[in-house]
């Protein structure tokens, strides 16, 4: 006979626990959970493929800035690699929700594949929950980095002059989550896409992001 709690099979209990530790990780680092519409929506509620609309494209895009530039339109969601002085690779982007947005201009100070996260001290401060996920390492209190790791399969770390922005062009792997605000500012990528973006782009590249009010971005 199957013990049942609360009206769920022991089996069943398991899962919810284990959907519940999921989503508190979905909740945090660069994650969040509020579409562009500013509607709260659980991964379960969404369609579990990135959008279509978001694909990875060659796209025109005139522009003065040299080639290798990655510029980020949030207010789109989208994110454009210069390929020349008329065209752009195109990608499309999870951006960070109302009260963790960034724009600048920084370059990109260092790259690692499949990237631990130290979640800051006052991310901890403002989720508590986070701190079982965390195991203490060189670099500090974090998470080791791999498929269930919420910076995804690769990282690069924004730097303005020799200050580090704290802010992140990662992967996912929620990819459902791009073309939605959902980060504490960081712009994420499709795992395929952040790998692609990752060998096209060196250590020094400049990265130029809008502020929400900024004009569409050309090329779209």
């Amino acid at each position: 006979m199957k013990i049942r709690l609360g009206g769920f099979s022991r089996r069943q209990m398991l899962v919810v626990r284990g959907l519940t530790s999921a989503v508190v990780l979905i909740l945090a680092a660069c994650v969040g959970g509020t579409t562009s519409a500013g509607i709260y929506t659980m991964p379960w509620d969404q369609q579990r493929g990135p959008n279509p609309v978001f694909a990875r494209q060659v796209v025109a895009y005139p522009t003065h800035e040299p080639p290798g530039t990655i510029i980020i339109d949030p207010a789109s969601h989208f994110l454009y690699l210069i390929y020349d002085a008329e065209q752009a690779i195109r990608y499309g982007v999870g951006v960070g929700r109302e009260g963790f947005v960034w724009s600048g201009r920084a370059t990109v100070h260092s790259k690692q594949e499949w990237p631990d996260w130290y979640p800051p001290a006052e991310m901890l401060v403002r989720k508590p929950e986070l701190r079982q996920y965390m195991v203490q390492m060189p670099g500090g209190l974090g998470m080791k980095g791999g498929p269930e790791n919420p910076l995804g399969a690769r990282a690069m770390y924004l730097y303005s002059g020799n200050k580090d922005t704290l802010y992140r062009i990662h992967g996912t792997n929620e990819p459902w989550t791009i073309g939605t605000n959902v980060s504490s500012g960081c712009i994420r990528l499709t795992n395929e896409d952040i790998v692609d973006l990752y060998n096209r782009t060196p250590i020094g590249a400049k990265v130029i992001v809008f502020g929400t009010g900024n004009p569409v971005a050309a090329g779209q």
